[in-house]
């Protein structure tokens, strides 16, 4: 099936709320025009997979597939009318439909038996051209008699005349406009969702079946003079597919491409059991990226779309509007493929040699394949929504491959990728299978940014021998401290003791987070402390990844299996080392544990900037509270806040129970002024501010300032 055909069999066999339907011809109307406007007409089709594109076409079935094989602006149909009306296909595997053709049909005598009778008449001249359902001339003008049409008639059957040349025998009830009432009746499509295209003749019964319709600029003047004089017929002064467009504009069916297009591979919500489900914490790149388009920015300065994927098979599955009016451009990607790109190729091949971890790389040439597909997808999809000469703004590991396939369909784009994950030095990166294919396309980026410049530093060794090199930035994203602070000023208070301390941590599950690392030093810790039995307590809130992804399975029962030993051995009565909270909570609950706990641990081998970092501590500080914060060294917040953090390195276990110990042992009040120090460091920027510096950082030109 040809890729265009294929998007177009994702969409709807229903018109619900807000799908639309385009039924056009193609020889001088969706063919019409010069070639850019051809193109910003597939362009307008593609960001809108709402609307169904039918052909209605003289064409036989053959010579529209010829034309889908060959013709890269031509948009994929869901449903073609071929044979002036006298066919009906399904486009998704080019089938007649036999329910709908045989009420067209009927009475239909038969091919030979028209020539046969017509052979009297030297005027028409037969093309040798595929026909079912249809007998096709060429016939002069002069030589469409009163004799002709009764001949035609005799036989019981109707004829089409076109653009003075194209002469049509059709069965007595055949016609594109009745082929299509067809499909209108068994796809229960409102007229009111249908738009009608059409620049000759034989397009006059599209324009009689009281919908909306545009005759294209180009028509023959005999189109234009019988066609009805009714509001909803558009007669346009822009030829072929600039005709269709200006109608589409017109109705606000389609929206101008966004001078920004952001590419991440999720969109801020979920699609489950027939609703969105969206994340319960306000920090974070999906949040972040909801405030720059949602309500929350109301400064209204950027104008851009977000492309995402989301899975759904069938019509059943196709998600509702999007919650909050967000601008999302969603692309269709089907489950098993999903399963291929993101559970094994993101995170069982790339996910490690981020995280540093080169030995934990595996790499399945056929989920690879997914990895490509998926990129690629995401190329044609965010060019299609991108404006002329716009700004393009891709995120994480998982889109790596699109700027070297979009840089190549549209130069006139600028290019940047933010990395929300570390970036490993050049050497762990070229232990990767694909590191060559990675480089190559990585080094089409405009621009580049990450949150430390040791990443960013890393990145610039991997692609200092490439032909171009990125420029890139620092941006280190915060949170909205404001909002983080007034919730916790809003909790109610927990009572605290310093004879029973809470140990806390707050990360979902993945090797990288070091989790069993913890809970070894913790042991290690009651061994060497035996006064810390039956007090310490430590709660882990771990919530598991999305279901499918195998590359944290051994990490979850390591740790599962760590922590049951470990409260086997010391647990007593009511109390035990470990609880653990295997699962998401709604933020509120997040807070409340951040303000109940005395020190919060981070022990990740590898991590970006580690928002719950600052999440803490902005809650700890606006509620006046004497937590402190035991820190990982390899994380992107240890950059920032350096030295005057409690720095410990996972990667030696006798520096984790060392540094555990001492923050259990630290007096509140130096606790309490350690925690209002390291809120003074936090000079990441607020998410809104954020977006505004990484966008204004990739539309800088080299040379800038």
């Amino acid at each position: 099936m040809n890729d265009r055909v294929r998007r177009a069999h994702g969409r709807s066999r229903q018109v619900s709320a807000g799908e639309r339907v385009l039924v056009a011809d193609l020889d001088g109307t969706l063919l019409g025009g010069d070639q850019e406007s051809r193109l910003r007409l597939r362009r307008a089709l593609e960001r809108h997979p709402e609307i169904t594109v039918v052909f209605a076409t003289g064409r036989s079935l053959s010579s529209v597939q010829m034309l889908l094989g060959q013709d890269p602006l031509l948009p994929g149909p869901r449903w073609i009318v071929a044979d002036v009306g006298a066919s009906v296909i399904d486009a998704a595997d080019m089938s007649h439909i036999d329910a709908l053709e045989r009420p067209l049909r009927r009475g239909w005598p038969g091919h030979e038996h028209i020539r046969e009778t017509l052979r009297g008449f030297s005027q028409l001249e037969y093309q040798k051209v595929a026909q079912e359902g249809r007998c096709s001339f060429y016939l002069a003008p002069g030589g469409l008699t009163g004799a002709l049409t009764s001949a035609v008639a005799s036989m019981g059957c109707s004829w089409s005349y076109s653009e003075e040349r194209y002469f049509d025998v059709l069965p007595p009830h055949a016609g594109k406009g009745p082929a299509v009432r067809q499909l209108v009746h068994k796809h229960q499509w409102p007229l009111s969702s249908l738009l009608v295209a059409g620049d000759s003749l034989n397009d006059l019964s599209l324009f009689q079946l009281r919908s909306h319709g545009v005759i294209v600029g180009n028509a023959e003047a005999a189109l234009t003079e019988r066609a009805p004089e009714d509001p909803l017929i558009h007669r346009s002064r822009l030829a072929g597919a600039a005709g269709i467009l200006s109608a589409l504009q017109h109705l606000n069916w389609v929206k101008p491409p966004a001078p920004v297009v952001i590419g991440y591979h999720r969109a801020p919500a979920r699609w489950s059991k027939g609703r969105w489900e969206q994340p319960s914490s306000p920090n974070g790149i999906l949040p972040t990226l909801t405030s720059i388009l949602g309500s929350k920015n109301t400064d209204g300065e950027l104008h851009a779309v977000w492309a995402a994927a989301v899975t759904a098979e069938g019509h059943d599955s196709w998600p509702a509007a999007f919650p909050d009016r967000l601008p999302m451009a969603l692309l269709p990607v089907p489950s098993s493929r999903w399963s291929g790109y993101f559970h094994r190729a993101c995170k069982e091949t790339l996910w490690p040699a981020l995280m540093s971890q080169p030995h934990l790389i595996h790499h399945d040439p056929a989920h690879w394949t997914d990895y490509e597909q998926v990129n690629a997808a995401f190329a044609h999809h965010i060019g299609a929504h991108a404006a002329d000469g716009g700004t393009v703004w891709l995120h994480d590991y998982n889109l790596w491959l699109v700027p070297g396939l979009l840089k190549r369909s549209r130069p006139d784009l600028t290019i940047g990728l933010f990395h929300h994950t570390p970036f490993p030095p050049p050497d762990v990166f070229q232990a990767l299978p694909v590191a060559e294919q990675l480089r190559t396309s990585l080094s089409q980026l405009d621009w580049a940014g990450f949150h430390t410049a040791a990443y960013a530093d890393h990145f610039h060794q991997l692609l200092q021998d490439t032909t171009t090199v990125p420029r890139t930035g620092v941006h280190p994203l915060g949170i909205d401290q404001a909002a983080v602070a007034a919730l916790a000023r809003s909790r109610v208070p927990h009572a605290t003791t310093t004879d029973s301390p809470l140990v806390l941590s707050v990360e979902r599950l993945d090797y990288a987070k070091g989790p069993v690392h913890k809970i070894r030093a913790l042991a290690a810790l009651l061994d060497r402390q035996p006064e810390l039995r039956g007090r310490l307590r430590f709660r882990l809130v771990c919530p598991p990844p999305e279901p499918g992804i195998r590359a944290y399975e051994a990490t979850r029962i390591e740790l599962e299996q760590s922590i049951a030993t470990l409260n086997a051995r010391w647990g007593a009565g009511e109390w035990q080392p470990v609880e653990y909270i295997p699962r998401s909570l709604p933020f509120t609950e997040v807070m409340d544990h951040y303000l109940a706990a005395d020190v919060f641990w981070v022990t990740s081998l590898a991590d970006g900037m580690n928002l719950t970092v600052q999440e803490y501590l902005t809650a700890q500080a606006a509620s006046g509270r004497s937590g402190i914060l035991v820190l990982s060294r390899h994380t992107g917040i240890a950059q920032q806040l350096g030295d005057a953090a409690m720095l410990t390195d996972p990667h030696h276990p006798q520096d984790l129970v060392d540094a555990l110990h001492t923050a259990l042992t630290t007096p509140p009040s130096r606790r309490r002024a350690n925690t209002a120090h390291l809120i003074d460091l936090l000079d990441a920027a607020t998410p809104l501010d954020w977006a505004r510096a990484v966008i204004a950082a990739i539309g800088e030109q080299p040379g800038q300032l």
